[in-house]
């Protein structure tokens, strides 16, 4: 399974630790960027391309977003056709493989947006 990873400047730092873990789990990852931290970036720059990933292929690959609340990014994400971008709040113990799983069993999710402040982001 192909996933497109990509952040704003919030999600950055915690993108350069995801990309490396997921491609031992033998996936195959492409980074959409940013691919230097800067603290002015706007995020819709960034997670625009995953999105026209995910609508142009949405049976065949997956994306991960990641911003400050990970609202703003499902939002962008979405605005795009067959995209089904979806928020996880929570932490490791918050029932997090069930909500994950059922995102993506009851609403066909194929974009996953995580937000670094909310401390979900490490949890996942």
């Amino acid at each position: 399974m192909k996933i497109f990873v990509s952040s704003d400047h919030a999600g950055f730092g915690f993108k350069e630790k995801l990309i490396p873990f997921l491609k031992e789990l033998g996936h195959e990852v492409e980074d959409k960027g940013p691919f230097e931290y800067n603290e002015e970036d706007d995020y819709p720059d960034f997670i625009i391309p995953v999105a026209r990933e995910g609508s142009m292929h949405p049976n065949e690959v997956r994306g991960i977003i990641l911003g400050g609340s990970g609202q703003g990014e499902a939002m962008v994400a979405n605005r795009y056709p067959h995209v089904r971008a979806i928020v996880f709040y929570g932490d490791a113990g918050f029932f997090k493989d069930d909500i994950i799983k059922l995102g993506r069993q009851h609403n066909d999710s194929n974009i996953l947006s995580l937000g670094a402040r909310n401390g979900n982001a490490g949890s996942c």
